[in-house]
């Protein structure tokens, strides 16, 4: 076994269906993959060209990400413009859920990049309501006071 896959598989975990497919166990349709990540199509797409945008390490939510891991999202906008182009879409969303209650199924780090076509109808934003400034001042004092 070369070192470069022995040390990646040390960075997997053995219950996970994404490091399962990083390390070939299960397989894509891949359209994208280098040392740092893998782009396949979702398995359940909301639309044509649905895809997900995974790292090869795995990080539970993107918030374990270490700084110097990070380094996986430089290829994120060349994927975009690549699915965008083939799909013919004339938008984008990107989403990346964490933990259960923002929706995330899988524990492994992923977005989600999912093209968008005219009249679509796929999802319709909750109602917002305008900014409180008390609480609006009450978070960046927090988040200030706060440092990580």
């Amino acid at each position: 076994m070369k070192l470069k896959k022995y040390i990646n598989l040390i960075n997997m975990s053995q219950d996970c269906i994404f490091c399962k497919i990083v390390s070939g166990q299960i397989p894509t349709y891949t359209l994208f993959e280098d040392e740092k990540v893998i782009v396949f199509l979702d398995a359940y797409p909301v639309s044509f060209g649905h895809s997900l945008f995974v790292p090869k390490k795995h990080y539970e939510t993107i918030d374990k990400v270490p700084e110097e891991d990070i380094d996986f999202l430089k290829k994120l906008p060349y994927i975009v413009k690549q699915i965008k182009k083939i799909t013919n879409a004339t938008g984008i969303n990107i989403w990346q859920n964490n933990g259960r209650e923002a929706g995330q199924i899988v524990p492994h780090v992923h977005f989600h990049i999912v093209p968008r076509y005219p009249n679509d109808s796929l999802f319709d934003f909750p109602s917002q309501k305008q900014l409180n400034e008390n609480e609006a001042k009450d978070i960046v004092k927090k988040f200030n006071q706060n440092k990580i």
